[in-house]
């Protein structure tokens, strides 16, 4: 397991990870975007952010990185920066496959990224991510499963998977929408001669968007590395967008509400790795804080209130508009 090279880690922000869905493309969900990017999208321009931000990320601790196919020019950008890096041999690499990037560097495309969980999407993108990354891929994600997903039940993928398992690389998969926890149960279930499959699970937790916890502890239980990205709620948990419970915690704590809300997720003891989507090094520097962060059990209670119904969560994400 390539996370075990995080277990021998000292900095205390070593289970923190940089996310590339911020950077990787032009157009995205997080609120506040148009501020953190302004109007110079350019590739070039994200490819310099992107490297940036890898450097501040690799200074200050952080030792896992993630992208995915449909993260734009994510794996692209970061196979660039691993390249200048040569002897970085203590970071762990993960992308997914699964949706394919569709809007051509454009902010106002109809359609963004394409779902497909078939055997064929994994084979065409895994040779595009080997293209790129080569053996410095650690871990390859089944992106955004679902219970429904054929990924699930389709038993030559899993023989694929399992193949590329037995010649080193990690798999694990990744999940979104109101039914993650069943999503994950159903994962958990997938074996191929016996043995489980998966040796991650990357899911959406954050404090208005609990549903999935006691499915991640389960996967934690059974040995699985657990990631959690949107900590941050694309941005509804950022200072200007915060509840007001987040704004008075993160007062009393004297940091902002983004280190509180990711310091809640760290406290759980089956968080392995906690995301920070950063789009720029003041916001990554900030996040970092929240390995600094000594919540009370008062101000974890207050949290707690804020928790959303999942379906509710889930349809205000699938409204918040593409920047």
């Amino acid at each position: 397991m390539p996370f075990a090279r995080l277990a021998t880690a000292t900095t205390p922000t070593c289970h923190i990870g940089l996310g590339l869905a911020a950077v990787g493309r032009p157009g995205y969900i997080n609120l506040g975007r148009d501020e953190d990017l302004g109007e110079d999208r350019s590739v070039e321009t994200l490819r310099d952010r992107t490297h940036e931000l890898l450097d501040a990320a690799y200074a200050q601790g952080v030792r896992y990185f993630d992208a995915a196919r449909s993260y734009g020019r994510s794996e692209e950008f970061l196979a660039d920066w691993l390249a200048g890096r040569p002897g970085l041999d203590d970071i762990v690499v993960g992308s997914k496959w699964g949706y394919t990037y569709t809007a051509d560097w454009s902010t106002d495309a109809e359609t963004h990224e394409v779902k497909d969980h078939t055997l064929p999407t994994y084979e065409r993108q895994r040779a595009e991510s080997d293209a790129l990354l080569g053996d410095r891929l650690d871990l390859y994600q089944i992106h955004s499963v679902t219970p429904d997903s054929p990924a699930l039940t389709d038993k030559e993928l899993h023989a694929k998977l399992a193949e590329a398992a037995a010649q080193g690389l990690t798999v694990g998969f990744s999940t979104s929408g109101p039914a993650q926890a069943d999503a994950i149960r159903a994962a958990l279930a997938v074996t191929v001669d016996g043995e489980p499959l998966f040796r991650t699970v990357q899911s959406t937790y954050n404090v208005l968007e609990t549903s999935a916890a006691p499915a991640l502890a389960e996967a934690h239980a059974a040995g699985l590395t657990v990631i959690v990205k949107e900590g941050m709620a694309n941005g509804r948990l950022a200072g200007p967008h915060a509840p007001n419970v987040v704004k008075e915690v993160a007062e009393q704590a004297g940091l902002g509400c983004d280190a509180v809300a990711l310091a809640a997720i760290l406290r759980r003891p089956w968080a392995g790795v906690v995301l920070s989507g950063a789009a720029t090094t003041n916001q990554l520097a900030s996040n970092l804080h929240a390995a600094a962060v000594d919540l009370d059990d008062d101000q974890l209670a207050r949290l707690a209130t804020l928790a959303e119904e999942p379906h509710a969560y889930w349809e205000r994400r699938g409204q918040l508009p593409w920047h």
